[in-house]
């Protein structure tokens, strides 16, 4: 069993790293809108019935779905399987390419590429508490209602071209 101040120290860590994360978001999105700069990411829409599954990254006011920037060498669906796995733990799945979507969202020239996975049921998550801190299952019917980034919005618009 651990002990409180083990619990303590680890709940001020996860606080400490929220708040770089915060603080170097902000820095990069204004050198982004300087800059312009290309990069390329990979998304994973993943679907529980009809339901989809959004996170919540610790810097962002936006839900998101699992996903970040493709390393140099890296392919598409090598990086959506490998954000999938640090962002919420699942790995070994089944991914469906399910497009691309490009756009001007924060500042960066943004190449995203969407991939689908499908379940009948959520699996246990793990979020790592400083970059995700939060993960749910909206409805389609809630979607309408919710703050997306400009990938999701434009995935979700069905907008897939670049």
């Amino acid at each position: 069993m651990p002990s409180v101040g083990r619990a303590r120290s680890t709940v001020v860590i996860d606080c400490a790293w929220r708040m770089v994360l915060r603080l170097g978001f902000r820095l990069a999105r204004v050198w982004w809108r300087l800059r312009r700069p290309r990069h390329e990411g990979a998304l994973v829409a993943i679907y529980v019935g009809r339901a989809l599954l959004l996170v919540k990254s610790s810097y962002r006011a936006e839900w998101s779905f699992p996903g970040g920037s493709i390393r140099p060498g890296e392919t598409p669906d090598a990086a959506a399987q490998r954000e999938m796995e640090e962002e919420i733990g699942l790995s070994s799945y089944p991914l469906r390419p399910a497009g691309t979507v490009c756009g001007i969202w924060d500042g960066r020239r943004d190449r995203v590429h969407l991939f689908e996975l499908h379940l009948d049921c959520i699996p246990a998550l793990r979020l790592d508490n400083r970059e995700i801190i939060a993960a749910r299952l909206a409805s389609p019917e809630e979607l309408h209602s919710v703050a997306l980034t400009g990938a999701v919005a434009a995935y979700l618009g069905r907008d897939l071209r670049c």
